[in-house]
């Protein structure tokens, strides 16, 4: 249940090009986030909170992680925090992905900084006996992160647009190398996902939308997708940031 929290940092690096790792210190969030929710922090001198979705969880040591690119003011004064420091917050937040119990293996599907949550939804469905595989897209070798983790779960392909590390092209561009899977699960921006439901059709699948946010609670509509449910339309931040590959017009 989505409340406003107090995070403490405790650790800030750099991972990748542009790219931070924060593991941040809260015994609710530690303990009550599942994969694919996001925490809505709030930045000094910033309007609007920033979404940033949830990497892993340690419930026994009450930390959460979390992944980011310094792509503007705001995440790079995000990044500057000081283990210590203390980040305002509303979380967890949002819908996480679902696991219905009748898959023994899963694929997963993810391209940039759509990474993260994939990395502890498989952690989870790994704890859990179920085989993992996945697919990680980036645009070149520098911004490659958490390859080892990924590998640490099951076979991982890691996939460069221009080719400088692992296999050159996008993440559809090696899944003819993937063995047969009961579900996917996908995140990444939204050509990506285009490509992958389009491909992989005929599978069950679950998407993360990576979607700039206003209000983060479903009351400003800046953040609204069309379904496919009589032309209606669902709210990313509240109705999401998951949905069933079939729910959503991308």
């Amino acid at each position: 249940m989505k409340r406003k929290v107090e995070l403490v940092v405790k650790s800030v690096h750099d991972i990748a090009l542009e790219t931070i790792e924060m593991t941040l210190m809260n015994e609710y969030v530690a303990k009550t986030a599942i994969p694919g929710q996001f925490l809505h922090l709030s930045i000094d001198g910033h309007t609007l909170r920033r979404p940033i979705s949830i990497a892993n969880t340690d419930d026994k040591n009450n930390e959460i992680t979390i992944l980011f690119k310094k792509v503007g003011d705001g995440t790079k004064q995000l990044a500057a925090h000081k283990p210590g420091m203390s980040i305002d917050a509303l979380g967890p937040s949002g819908n996480g992905f679902s696991y219905d119990g009748n898959s023994n293996s899963v694929l997963l599907v993810g391209g940039g900084i759509g990474i993260p949550p994939l990395y502890n939804l498989g952690k989870t469905l790994r704890n859990e006996g179920i085989n993992v595989t996945a697919v990680l897209g980036f645009q070149s070798k520098e911004y490659v992160f958490y390859e080892s983790k990924f590998r640490e779960l099951g076979k991982s392909y890691v996939v460069t647009n221009d080719g400088t590390y692992g296999h050159q092209g996008f993440v559809t561009s090696v899944m003819d190398q993937i063995e047969d899977f009961d579900t996917y699960y996908s995140c990444g921006p939204i050509q990506m996902l285009k490509a992958v439901t389009k491909l992989l059709h005929d599978h069950s699948g679950y998407i993360s939308l990576e979607e700039r946010m206003g209000c983060g609670v479903g009351a400003c509509f800046a953040c609204v997708i069309p379904t496919n449910n009589n032309g209606g339309y669902k709210k990313i931040c509240k109705d999401g940031p998951v949905f069933t590959a079939d729910e959503v017009i991308l």
